[in-house]
């Protein structure tokens, strides 16, 4: 598929009846070997994760030039959608855009940290402007944190809060609103019906619904960010231990790399 072709795939993903599960990558083989399972049909690349393999934490703590390079080494491996975690923009959501298209990125996550409404708004038309001048329907999951930083707030104030930023995140070019965090089902039910059914994304977490009830529920897409990474280290760590205390190698392992 061209850029082009790709992105509408993965805009299509997004807006199908069916719910849109992308499973995190963060390197070449792991996305190669999430790319090949069945029903796979997009690929998300996980910050974090990928700060992590390079000995960095999340947060933008990254070099920009390092995040868009494993991005477009990830984009090059696979002939599917990739859409980016872009974490905020690293200072310049604009740029940062055109240079994750420039390496083969049709999609992105973009934080907007709880900071003023009319900035956080800013942020999504720069990317969209971006997007518009190198000729890509970019699809933007535009990213609230408003669960995530909610702290002691009322739940109902933080609901209208979330549920303010992903209208106006929509109206200013997004595909859809991700809201992270753990969430209940009366809670995404309530945003499903403020922002819209089918332009809600979530992450995949322990204790949330699963992938079938979030498709009853309306939402368009869920994503595990740093927690496929956290399974895979989990398993190495694991049978680490095993080996050091004199087992072996568990059965069924595959040559996957």
């Amino acid at each position: 598929m061209t850029l082009s072709d790709k992105a509408a795939e993965l805009l299509r993903l997004h807006t199908d009846p069916e719910l849109l599960v992308v499973v995190n990558v963060w390197d070449v083989i792991s996305a190669t070997v999430v790319g090949d399972q069945p029903g796979c049909h997009a690929l998300a690349t996980a910050s974090h994760s990928i700060a992590a393999s390079y000995g960095y934490d999340d947060g933008e703590q990254i070099p920009v030039d390092l995040m868009i390079y494993m991005c477009g080494r990830i984009a090059g491996a696979v002939d599917l959608p990739v859409t980016a975690d872009l974490e905020a923009g690293y200072g310049h959501p604009g740029e940062t855009t055109r240079r994750a298209i420039g390496v083969g990125i049709v999609g992105a996550n973009l934080e907007d940290e709880m900071k003023p409404l009319a900035e956080a708004i800013a942020a999504i038309e720069a990317v969209a402007k971006a997007a518009e001048t190198e000729g890509v329907s970019f699809v933007l999951n535009a990213r609230t944190d408003a669960y995530l930083r909610a702290g002691d707030r009322d739940p109902e104030e933080v609901r209208a809060d979330a549920i303010e930023r992903g209208r106006a995140f929509l109206d200013a070019g997004a595909a859809c609103v991700f809201v992270p965090g753990l969430l209940d089902e009366t809670t995404i039910t309530e945003l499903v019906e403020g922002i819209g059914e089918r332009r809600v994304s979530v992450i995949g977490v322990p204790g949330m619904p699963a992938g079938s009830r979030l498709a009853e529920l309306g939402v368009a897409r869920v994503s595990y960010g740093p927690w496929s990474q956290r399974v895979a280290l989990t398993a190495l760590a694991d049978t680490a231990a095993d080996l050091l205390a004199g087992g072996s190698l568990p059965e069924g392992v595959r040559p996957l790399s």
